[in-house]
């Protein structure tokens, strides 16, 4: 019988239960074209309003992984694990940078492939493409080759991996359906999973600066993503962290790169940002059976840090990609620095109490430091450094944070713009652990 694509969106429309066979035949018509956009965007809308069973989920993920090319490891005797981590995003969130490096360290591969910024939120790429020479797209042969040796590779998307998903996504980005649970799970783990991994931890943001701004929903797609990946195959946990403020103390890709550097090095460690990078450590050595309870995990990963190996591994993969070879001795000489740098004074006493790390991320972007559109240039110079955490008390006098910008005009616009996301008030806001919940 031959496939209609327009009776399974009929299907799922009435709410009914699609097959595995319906599920792989409309994805194979999104991959090779025969299925039409406007056919994609009322699929989309179907599963918007009906959802999707967890074995629909699985099946639909599935599908879109071995809709392109996947990696396979087991011939390159890598002698360790295959882990990953992903985050849905945030503010000042460079977690990645330190955590490859470290997992690495302790023994786990990391072929991390990671994307751009889009929104308010800040890219992976963006902060490696900060660095002169490093080179965010290298041949498989040279990212293969950096992973075995190294145990860490951090890129962009390669080749045809999930090719239906980058078709799908195209389509829900422009029709108002990107903010569903089921097609956010099938997105993210078809391009991971497509990664031949033995072992992914997800970092599911919530708070004012995350996509999931509500803890259910944040609940709701960790517990999808744990639950689908789990049952294609690959061993998944989930923390949930807060998003209600800027994580660490920079926003900005060549100010978040110098930050990531002081911290391998042991210079300044912002103790959240820390916590955060050592909670999602621990749980990806658990997952590939290089530690026995999270406990242990914490304590190779800070070992790691406290040895000097995992600084090791990040400069050597800075080099073996195309970077310096001493960019972390002499960063200095390689990051773009902004031409003008100007303190941000609150214009009260008291604490920081609350601040809008959307409105925030959005101040970065609108000075340069990220994109509105794909298609945007981006000013690596550009952002906040020394932002100051919640409770941190206020003072006229005293610089909240500096911001780094291409000129005086863009300083003053984003000076105004922290002026309305960063609330002060009289008391200190109860202190929140940056981890909220672990799903395992």
């Amino acid at each position: 019988m031959s496939f209609l694509p327009q009776e399974v969106i009929r299907r799922k429309r009435d709410g009914q239960t699609l097959t595995d066979q319906e599920i792989a035949r409309f994805v194979a018509g999104i991959t090779d074209g025969s299925v039409t956009e406007g056919q994609i965007a009322a699929f989309a809308m179907a599963v918007f309003f009906q959802g999707l069973s967890m074995d629909e989920r699985v099946a639909l993920t599935r599908n879109m992984v071995h809709s392109g090319d996947t990696m396979d490891w087991s011939a390159m005797d890598l002698g360790g694990p295959v882990l990953d981590k992903h985050s849905t995003g945030g503010v000042g969130d460079k977690v990645s940078l330190m955590l490859g490096p470290i997992v690495a360290a302790c023994g786990g591969y990391v072929p991390m492939i990671s994307g751009r910024g889009l929104g308010h939120t800040g890219g992976t790429l963006d902060k490696f493409d900060s660095i002169p020479g490093y080179n965010t797209a290298p041949d498989n042969e040279l990212f293969r080759r950096t992973v075995k040796e190294l145990g860490v590779a951090i890129i962009g998307q390669t080749g045809n991996l999930a090719p239906a998903d980058k078709r799908f996504y195209a389509t829900r980005d422009v029709t108002a359906t990107v903010e569903s649970v089921p097609l956010i799970t099938a997105s993210i783990l078809s391009k991971k999973l497509a990664e031949g991994l033995d072992g992914l931890v997800m970092d599911v943001k919530t708070g004012n600066g995350a996509f999931a701004a509500e803890l259910p929903m944040a609940q709701e797609l960790a517990n999808s993503i744990v639950q689908v990946a789990n049952g294609a195959g690959v061993r998944t946990s989930a923390l949930i962290t807060d998003m209600n403020q800027v994580l660490g103390s920079t926003v900005g890709n060549a100010l978040e790169m110098v930050e990531t550097i002081d911290y391998l090095t042991g210079k300044s460690r912002e103790p959240r940002l820390h916590e955060c990078v050592i909670a999602l450590a621990a749980d990806m050595l658990v997952l590939g059976g290089l530690a026995d309870d999270i406990e242990q995990g914490r304590q190779k990963a800070q070992q790691s840090l406290d040895d000097g190996s995992a600084l090791e591994r990040f400069a050597k993969m800075v080099s073996m990609l195309g970077g310096p070879t001493d960019f972390v001795e002499n960063y200095q000489n390689y990051l773009p620095v902004a031409p003008v740098i100007k303190p941000f004074y609150p214009q009260a006493s008291g604490f920081v109490t609350s601040m809008n790390a959307r409105d925030v991320g959005v101040a970065v972007v609108a000075l340069g430091g990220g994109r509105a559109r794909a298609a945007d240039s981006i000013d690596y110079s550009v952002g906040l450094k020394d932002f100051s955490p919640l409770g941190t008390a206020a003072d006229p006098k005293q610089p909240l944070t500096w911001v780094h910008a291409a000129n005086e005009a863009a300083a003053e616009r984003a000076i105004a713009a922290l002026q309305q996301a960063i609330v002060i008030g009289d008391q200190a806001p109860i202190d929140t652990p940056v981890v909220i919940e672990a799903i395992r």
